[in-house]
């Protein structure tokens, strides 16, 4: 019997020892108790130990062989006030824990753009009002699904899993279960195993929402999200249709850049296009042929009329040299041709004779004449 209890009391003469281990005395009115709490239960502590705290400390009691004392070896301690409940509390989160309740993969990921949202707490309080207020600014086209559940007492623990199973038939896209701040006895329904369970069980996603950030419930544990307050919740459970509305213009511009990149680089294809069908047309390479042939046509009767000047020009010197050997152009220049009555050509003096007939043959007639006399002699 005295290898698990608890003892309620007040702290005096509290040590830490350099080794980590915490000595105390716990008293009450009628008696004290030497208390040891070793390092390695430390972890059953979750606040700094003082003189004059009431706490309920749970742990064994054995006889100390040295002195022959008894003594409490504390493995936790909770505040005065919290202990039954604080080791209730720890007792379902450990086996629910080793249930896999807990555990990462059965979490469902809340959707990112919702239509409906289902609450399931209590219907006036500021819990309420905050989370309509605030998913209402951040998405006015949400429909918010109200379950008004008892939150507190006797009936809060039936009223709560009602409230989730209804609102997981009506089909609600993601769940807000939760309550303002309390004490611990006040947010005690979150803590129960039903309420646990159904959260569990529900197939829409869960955000627990209890009481303030400091404020952790076994829900917290088993919902799909924790949220530190239930106006958190509304902001987690509902996007800013503003950052929606920003995004969607970013993707808007973003396309419209896109599509107008696109369409320059299509309408460059197709300028590209466009230009090698004209440079590979029929049309256009008969134009360029015929536009070869024509400057082929032109460079030959260029070159042909080269040829024929310098032909001309040629002929022209034949004419002149011809003209300075042409008979008729000594006549024109007063010699005169001669020959006898019977054609023979007369080109030297001993080939006539004292009364020849001769005819002489001026530029512009003949005339008949006869030789009177003979004289040799060359022209000097």
């Amino acid at each position: 019997m005295l290898q698990s209890l608890f003892v309620k009391g007040e702290v005096s003469n509290c040590k830490y020892h350099s080794s980590g281990h915490i000595y105390f005395t716990l008293k009450d009115p009628k008696g004290c108790i030497s208390c040891v709490m070793f390092a390695s239960n430390r972890s059953g502590l979750s606040f700094r130990l003082e003189e004059g705290q009431q706490v309920v400390v749970g742990g064994m009691v054995d006889v100390f062989e040295r002195d022959g004392k008894y003594q409490l070896y504390a493995k936790q301690i909770v505040l005065d006030g919290l202990g039954v409940l604080y080791e209730k509390y720890e007792r379902l989160k450990r086996e629910l824990e080793e249930q896999g309740m807990f555990a990462a993969e059965y979490k469902q990921p809340i959707p990112k753009y919702i239509k409906t949202l289902g609450v399931v707490t209590a219907s006036t309080g500021a819990a309420v009002r905050d989370i309509i207020q605030i998913a209402g600014r951040r998405n006015p086209y949400v429909q918010i699904i109200l379950y008004p559940a008892i939150v507190q007492g006797d009936a809060a623990v039936p009223s709560i899993v009602r409230g989730i199973r209804t609102l997981e038939k009506q089909g609600v896209d993601v769940m807000i279960v939760g309550r303002g701040g309390g004490s611990i006895e006040d947010l005690w329904a979150f803590n129960e195993r039903e309420v646990a369970q159904a959260v569990f069980d529900c197939s829409v996603p869960i955000i627990s929402a209890v009481g303030h950030e400091t404020d952790t419930t076994i829900i917290d544990y088993v919902s799909d999200l924790r949220a530190p307050t239930p106006s958190a919740a509304a902001e987690l459970a509902v996007r800013d249709i503003r950052d929606t509305f920003g995004q969607m213009e970013r993707f808007q511009d973003a396309l419209k850049n896109a599509m107008d990149r696109r369409i320059r680089r299509e309408r460059e294809r197709v300028h590209h296009y466009e230009v090698q069908l004209k440079y590979l047309s029929p049309v256009r390479r008969i134009r360029e042929k015929k536009g070869y042939c024509l400057r082929l046509e032109e460079q030959l009767q260029a070159r042909m009329e080269d040829i024929l000047a310098k032909k001309r020009h040629a002929l022209a010197i034949y004419i002149e040299k011809m003209k300075g050997l042409s008979p008729l152009e000594k006549l024109n220049s007063g010699y005169v041709y001669l020959e006898k009555a019977d054609g023979e050509h007369i080109c030297s003096i001993c080939q006539l004779s004292q009364k020849d007939k001769i005819i002489l043959t001026l530029k512009d007639g003949r005339a008949m004449a006869a030789v009177e006399s003979v004289e040799e002699g060359g022209i000097v």
